[in-house]
């Protein structure tokens, strides 16, 4: 992400100042078409992003997420709900309003497709998800613009599900911080939001917050404010924003007044090409430049001419080029503006150029069918029609990606996550937990080549942004080649690996006792959760003693090294008590097993070192090879073990007992 931070930054200055330069000077690349193609159930495809939304959900997670490996998480949070950003757990909202606009717009044009596919309630249900949270993010004036622990929530991998656990250890926090914005884009991008979300649902409160906002960011007309986020997504212009929010009241209310505004303030400050009185139609419609996607709305509000013929520019820089310049093609042919999100700006552009399509350019043949094709393309290369024969959208296609860079997918219990999609043997994680079906990774470099590493940001990285355009133009792709969401999707997934478990080694086992010690593990990600009610039992037959002569009462247990000792989640050790004839089982109980938490290597596991012995005049009569729990054990060499079982309350969690009994 700090990266990110240093490429968004840059973004209009390198585009004014330097790639537009070498535009000029170039000649029109010659896109690569390749002869292959894939056939995509775009249907499926959209099923599969809505999934995606509801993976980033926040919060109390409403009855209808599907999501079987996600649970409940910042519940606490100042405003709840709403979508978390990227592959972290920062909510910001600029991106949810700038997404929920998208995905609104998407259901306006396509809507009908949509509900011919069968996923009307799930899009719509997504979508409400979104524009709730910036209604109660509204504070009249301003908004709640980021909540999140910066600093923290980009050093700290973990599941979203124990975020406040590792917060509170590692800051003292038990609440997530937050800040407040009145900068002009933001408000703008929240207007948005609700303008078209009121235009899908007809909520009068969706228009009521939707006037308000757009009032506030008219007058501020400033994005000095911007808090916390402008390190993650630096707002630059405005004009561009109010001219997108303006388009968007003028259509939730009809009132002929935004229009004129757009005319009077918004359509004078519309930028224009580099040391060129002409418009600007370079670049691409994303997060922080909503020229190219305002434009296309005032040509469908006005039906003026020039704002087609701009329209007509911008997708023809896209395609095969306008005026000597043109955006920058992988070799193997996807449209290529921008290092970070590459596929997003690809697919944003997708989605215009479909708007356009049926709505501009529908009575021109040549453009209506360039445009189309230039959508078929670049999906299909998103789902797996390029050189490297790799489907952008995981969980689509033949081949996806080995790694994700997404924290909540990896299901880390130890913070370790560079080993993720890796052939690491030094014993840490390298599979991911989970399928994150639907989301649509960075992509490709320019030259088409894919950088597979979870660090690689740029490439592997995925964010509700990324899926905004992208699940807008899929519903447009409907439309046009239909599909059918799958009838068994989503799967409910199963662990693979055992989520509480234990390990052990022997200390010391002399005549009179044997000692040892116990790592108790939080290694859950079906969801991530801790358990309060924690203990475990080690069993061991006292035949021996009893033929010895001497009694239970001879048996004595006691705790020797504890993790936690004098703090919350201290041990206490009982028994020993009957299992069954002369096996009997020590129990070690946690005072709280929520210490035991998936959020690091220090608190994964616990370690408990502890002693059954009889007295030391016994010498000899102690024999631990029979009993139950020491069996596969070695000396100071820690092994899994089922031998040693371990509890949730009375219920079996992890191991065998001596009977056989193993958990559900």
């Amino acid at each position: 992400m700090n990266d990110k931070l240093f490429y968004y930054i840059k973004m209009r200055k390198l585009s004014t100042y330097f790639l537009l330069f070498l535009l000029l000077s170039s000649q029109p690349i010659q896109i690569a078409t390749l002869t292959s193609s894939v056939t995509v159930n775009y249907a499926e495809a959209l099923q599969k992003s809505l999934f995606f939304y509801e993976v980033q959900q926040a919060g109390v997670l409403p009855e209808w997420n599907e999501v079987s490996w996600r649970a409940d998480s910042m519940e606490n949070d100042i405003i709840p709900g709403g979508w978390f950003d990227a592959g972290d757990h920062f909510k910001f909202a600029l991106t949810i309003a700038y997404t929920a606009t998208l995905l609104a717009w998407g259901y306006l044009e396509y809507g009908d497709a949509v509900k011919k596919a069968g996923l009307d309630d799930k899009y719509l249900k997504n979508l409400k998800w979104g524009l709730d949270y910036i209604v109660a993010a509204d504070q009249g004036g301003s908004v709640v613009a980021t909540i999140g622990k910066d600093g923290f929530d980009h050093t700290w991998w973990g599941s979203p599900e124990v975020y406040l656990r590792k917060m509170e250890l590692q800051t003292g926090l038990t609440e997530r911080p937050y800040d407040t914005t009145t900068a002009t884009s933001v408000l703008a991008l929240c207007a948005s939001s609700l303008a078209a979300g009121y235009l899908v649902y007809k909520d009068p409160n969706y228009l009521t917050h939707a006037k308000s906002l757009y009032e506030a960011a008219d007058k501020n007309r400033s994005n000095d404010d911007q808090g916390i986020a402008k390190s993650y997504y630096p707002a630059t212009d405005f004009y561009d924003e109010l001219f997108y929010a303006a388009n968007w009241m003028y259509m939730a209310t009809g009132d002929q007044k935004y229009l004129d505004e757009c005319e009077k303030d918004f359509i004078p400050n519309f930028p224009n090409e580099n040391q060129s009185p002409e418009r600007k139609f370079t670049w691409g419609f994303c997060w922080d430049d909503h020229s190219q996607a305002a434009a296309l709305l005032y040509a469908l509000n006005t039906g003026k001419e020039e704002w087609i013929d701009q329209i007509h520019r911008h997708l023809e820089y896209w395609t095969t080029g306008y005026n000597g310049k043109q955006v920058q093609h992988t070799p193997d042919g996807m449209a290529w503006l921008f290092q970070w999100g590459s596929t997003r700006h690809a697919a944003n552009t997708v989605f215009l150029a479909l708007v356009a399509a049926d709505k501009l350019f529908k009575d021109n043949t040549q453009l209506y069918n360039k445009y189309k094709q230039f959508a078929k393309e670049q999906m299909e290369y998103f789902f797996g029609n390029n050189k490297l024969g790799l489907s952008y959208v995981i969980g689509m296609g033949e081949k996806n990606a080995k790694t994700v860079h997404h924290r909540g997918a990896s299901g880390i219990h130890d913070d370790h996550w560079n080993s993720l999609g890796t052939d690491d043997t030094n014993g840490f994680q390298t599979e991911y937990a989970h399928v994150l079906y639907g989301a649509l990774e960075g992509g490709p470099n320019q030259d088409g080549s894919f950088t597979d590493t979870v660090s690689s940001y740029q490439n592997t990285e995925v964010a509700i942004d990324y899926n905004a355009g992208f699940t807008a133009a899929l519903c447009g792709m409907i439309k046009d080649y239909g599909g059918e969401p799958l009838k068994d999707f989503p799967p409910i997934e199963k662990p693979k690996w055992p989520e509480f478990l234990i390990s052990a080694s022997i200390n010391q086992a002399a005549g009179t006792y044997t000692e040892l010690k116990v790592y108790a593990m939080n290694h859950s990600a079906w969801p991530t959760r801790v358990i309060k009610d924690l203990s475990y039992n080690y069993y061991f037959d006292i035949s021996e003693i009893l033929d010895a002569g001497l009694t239970l009462d001879d048996i004595s247990v006691r705790i020797g090294n504890d993790q936690h000792k004098g703090a919350v989640g201290e041990v206490s050790i009982s028994g020993p008590h009957l299992y069954k004839g002369t096996v009997y089982y020590v129990k070690i109980t946690f005072s709280d097993g929520r210490v035991v938490m998936p959020t690091g290597q220090s608190e994964h596991r616990s370690e408990c070192q502890f002693r059954i012995s009889i007295p030391d005049p016994k010498q000899g009569i102690w024999d631990p090879t029979n009993d139950y729990s020491f069996q596969g054990l070695e000396q100071n060499v820690m092994k899994e073990t089922p031998y040693i079982t371990m509890y949730d309350g009375d219920k079996l969690i992890w191991g065998i007992e001596p009977d056989g009994t193993k958990p559900e």
